[in-house]
């Protein structure tokens, strides 16, 4: 089984963030796999692996970084792959401000598709839709999972409307 996701952090300090987007990965039945590479501590090796990820197989990377950020984008300009960024909030973050414009804010010609600060499982998510584009299986589950948030959100509603007040009209 070859993955078809990649999901690159900095550190493994982005782990407990990035590990919901390996969890949703898991429960949709999509091939990944997980490293720690680091733009700033092993340029090199990150290099070496963002121009190697097509020929193996992978289809998207989901690269999630605090502080300066720069894994997303180096990965962007290393790869013709979409590439979903995710800004996590480290311990030398300005309130993550720092992590979201840095992935945020690309040049021209290098995008990288962001989500909210800590978002890794809107990351798959959006791996997920990309990859059901060309896969009618992985369009059905994507259907049936965005069904399923809508019925929660009426069941929700169905519970709210339980909940009694005097002047509650």
């Amino acid at each position: 089984m070859k993955a078809l996701v990649s999901i690159l952090m900095g550190s493994t300090s982005d782990w407990p963030v990035m590990a919901a987007a390996a969890t949703l990965l898991n429960e949709m039945q999509i091939p990944f796999e997980i490293n720690a590479l680091s733009a700033h501590r092993v340029p090199e090796l990150t290099v070496d692996f963002a121009k190697g990820l097509h020929r193996r197989g992978v289809k998207v990377v989901i690269a999630g970084a605090g502080g300066a950020a720069h894994l997303p984008g180096i990965v962007a300009a290393l790869t013709p792959l979409p590439v979903i960024g995710v800004p996590i909030k480290s311990s030398n973050s300005i309130d993550g401000w720092d992590s979201i414009l840095s992935i945020l804010q690309m040049p021209s010609g290098i995008p990288v598709a962001t989500v909210a600060l800590d978002g890794a499982r809107n990351a798959a998510i959006l791996a997920v839709q990309i990859l059901a584009t060309a896969d009618a299986e992985l369009f059905d589950k994507i259907c049936r999972f965005k069904r399923d948030l809508a019925e929660k959100i009426a069941a929700a509603n169905e519970e709210l409307g339980k909940i009694e007040y005097e002047y509650r009209v």
